[in-house]
């Protein structure tokens, strides 16, 4: 079920004429923009279903997505700029880290270092085929971009620990509890990166609505906090420095990945309000509470003790806070009423405008403070 790239270079080989069509149905190409269409009028457009051309940016529409992209471009960062020479000396010293920690950091790489480019291939082979706004593709576009950097970022640490690579690397294969996440993240690229698909109907927009609210809301809106948490708990005890400084720059990344996408969810929900239906919505709900649970396994497994002033236990209040926001951001009623955050330094964190990292090697710029803000 897991053998996604092979999939995927299927799709790619695809002959000519039958990947045409399909992406000739996803959005005009540029041949035809350039027959049929001449200027643009901003009302036009859309997020998915446009006749518009999609190599045409301006005029603006959706002018938030055209904003996110400067924002994100401005925070540009590359992994080898993080210095790493103390987190070597803590790894390799036999009584640098327990080995609940050390448990800790492996869990948490053997999951990234493949979730970034599941991330990126939804958005590549997937969701950038199916919206017509280009606004929203240039910032798609810089997104897949931010994922490859992050998953150069985990090699960087796995090659500079002198990890396993084949055991890191296949961790979401041989660890049932990241494997468990990945296969219930990988339907909801294939449904969307099937070169047959195509958006315009009641039944195949909902589609492509539930595999935005996956990748924006669950994944990277939920699975990726327990391992932000811990590796960022690190960190605050002067322990991995240097990866929890790149974690850092992942977080304000991601953040501004899952307020972009929830932007673009409910601008699509505007635009189509009859794929919101109560069945639809019930179904969304369901997703959310196996996600919660999916991501608590996956706590259970990396932390089976208590360590760092944490336990499991936390982290279930903590997904159940998480997800009660993100539902709440794309307007369903909050899953879990009356939870609270047991890790408020983490909304600290994300909300931070400028500030000397907390690991002292460089500072941080967080150039669009109030788009990360957890409200």
């Amino acid at each position: 079920m897991l053998s996604f790239e092979e999939e995927s270079m299927d799709a790619l080989a695809t002959p000519a004429s039958a990947a045409t069509t399909a992406t000739t149905a996803a959005a005009p190409s540029a041949s035809q923009a350039a027959a049929t269409f001449k200027r643009v009028n901003a009302a036009d457009k859309r997020i998915i279903n446009a006749k518009t051309d999609v190599n045409q940016l301006v005029p603006f529409k959706y002018k938030w997505a055209w904003e996110k992209y400067l924002a994100t471009c401005a925070n540009h960062w590359m992994p080898q700029e993080v210095n790493m020479t103390r987190d070597i000396a803590l790894w390799k010293s036999p009584n640098g880290l327990t080995e609940d920690e050390r448990r800790i950091v492996k869990r948490n790489l053997g999951f990234f270092v493949t979730a970034d480019s599941l991330a990126a291939n939804n958005i590549v082979l997937g969701t950038y085929r199916h919206i017509t706004a280009p606004e929203c593709r240039q910032f798609l576009l810089r997104q897949a971009f931010e994922e490859a950097i992050h998953t150069h970022a985990y090699q960087y640490i796995v090659e500079s620990l002198g990890l396993d690579e084949s055991e890191i690397f296949n961790a979401y294969n041989e660890v049932p509890s990241i494997r468990n996440k990945d296969a219930f993240l990988i339907p909801f690229i294939e449904a969307i990166m099937d070169p047959n698909f195509q958006t315009g109907t009641p039944q195949t927009d909902q589609t492509l609505l539930k595999s935005l609210i996956v990748f924006a809301c669950l994944m990277e809106g939920l699975f990726f906090y327990v391992g932000f948490t811990q590796i960022l708990a690190l960190g605050r005890q002067n322990k991995m420095t240097g990866a929890a400084e790149q974690y850092q720059y992942i977080l304000r990344d991601e953040s501004m990945h899952c307020n972009f996408g929830i932007d673009l969810i409910n601008q699509l929900k505007l635009e189509n309000p009859d794929l919101w239906t109560a069945a639809f919505k019930d179904e969304i709900n369901a997703l959310f509470i196996q996600a919660v649970e999916l991501e608590y396994q996956y706590a259970e497994d990396t932390m089976p003790r208590g360590v760092l002033g944490m336990n499991a236990s936390m982290f279930k209040g903590y997904l159940r806070y998480i997800a009660n926001r993100r539902a709440t951001q794309i307007g369903l009623d909050a899953l879990f009423p009356n939870e609270d955050n047991p890790f408020p330094w983490m909304s600290e964190m994300i909300d931070l405008k400028k500030e000397r990292n907390f690991f002292e090697t460089r500072v941080i710029e967080y150039q669009s403070g109030g788009a990360l803000s957890w409200d």
